[in-house]
């Protein structure tokens, strides 16, 4: 009787033990948790400049922990410089519910917060969130955004000193802005004040269209000694090869606000460092991912700026590069 009883109990404990292992392989193939969405509303085209920010982002995730199409799933969408397109984007992600959008530029994050004043928004590239309307201050956002401006308004200051650098005949300078973007009035303010002082003659021309661009650019090629300083929007991106090309044909000496343009065949760029940007972008998600809120993270400003010098668009517009400016160049194209 004790042996069957103790063959009995074997049995049982037998059973459970495999019951055990069985849950425990049931358990390893399972995930553990469901992966967390992620919506990305980039305001430049599906190109390789947009997919390199793209991947910036995603890098910087997988650096912290969260594997695309493992623990976390993103919904992307490029709104390719339109206004449009960012309003239906943000209106199909914000109905996602994603656990955190990130945006770059004043449209895309406008687009988003007018849709949404709960669900975390961390941006890259805004040139002013607080005129913007997107946090109260830098320091405390106070709301449901946070993330990083891409650039001080002191930057327009330093484009007019560097383009009279590699070009000191220039003695007009027009100015290509989108007038509606938050930072357009900055960042134009900061190269009205420097022009005053090198009494400078400068001229604001509108990039909102191809036909605006092309009147604007054959007005400034009129004037002798012409220079052109491209303030930075996602418009001018959008329209970044018509630029370039037309500052070619009317011979006129220009800086821009990113690398990408002289990678292009602009002349000169200096601005932060757009990719940096967005790898630091995914710390701030991964914190709110884990429980921080927006409200109580500091927006950050640029630590890593670029400049990029194409020798090729210097020699076509006869213009020598000075030393000052070859000997701190991040990039020189040749």
């Amino acid at each position: 009787m004790r042996e069957r009883k103790r063959r009995e109990f074997i049995a049982l404990l037998g059973g459970v033990a495999a019951s055990s292992v069985s849950w425990s392989v049931a358990a390893r193939a399972q995930p553990s948790e469901r992966a967390v969405l992620v919506g990305v509303l980039i305001a430049v085209a599906d190109d390789p400049e947009g997919q390199a920010r793209l991947g910036a982002f995603r890098d910087g995730m997988r650096d912290l922990g969260w594997i695309d199409g493992s623990n976390m799933r993103m919904e992307v969408r490029f709104a390719a410089g339109s206004v449009g397109k960012a309003n239906e984007h943000a209106q199909e992600l914000v109905g996602l519910a994603p656990a955190v959008l990130i945006a770059n530029s004043s449209p895309a994050v406008a687009a988003l917060q007018q849709r949404t004043r709960t669900i975390p928004i961390v941006f890259a590239q805004v040139v002013d969130p607080v005129s913007a309307g997107f946090v109260d201050n830098l320091a405390r956002p106070g709301g449901n955004i946070t993330g990083l401006v891409s650039l001080d308004y002191a930057l327009g200051a330093k484009w007019l000193e560097m383009l009279k650098e590699i070009a000191p005949r220039v003695s007009g300078v027009g100015v290509l802005r989108d007038p509606t973007t938050s930072g357009a009035a900055g960042q134009l303010g900061a190269i009205q004040g420097a022009a005053r002082t090198q009494r400078l003659e400068l001229t604001t021309l509108d990039v909102r269209e191809p036909a605006l661009i092309e009147r604007g650019m054959a007005l400034l090629a009129r004037g002798p000694n012409s220079g052109l300083i491209v303030l930075a929007n996602p418009t001018a991106t959008v329209h970044l090869n018509l630029i370039v090309e037309l500052a070619a044909r009317h011979r006129i000496p220009a800086i821009y606000p990113y690398r990408y343009f002289a990678r292009a065949g602009g002349l000169i760029s200096y601005g932060a460092d757009n990719l940096d940007l967005y790898r630091r972008a995914a710390g701030y998600v991964d914190r709110i991912l884990k429980g921080a809120k927006p409200a109580d993270l500091p927006v950050q400003n640029p630590t890593k700026f670029e400049l990029a010098i194409n020798l090729r668009t210097a020699k076509a517009l006869g213009l020598d590069v000075p030393t000052t400016l070859f000997v701190r160049a991040d990039e020189v194209i040749e």
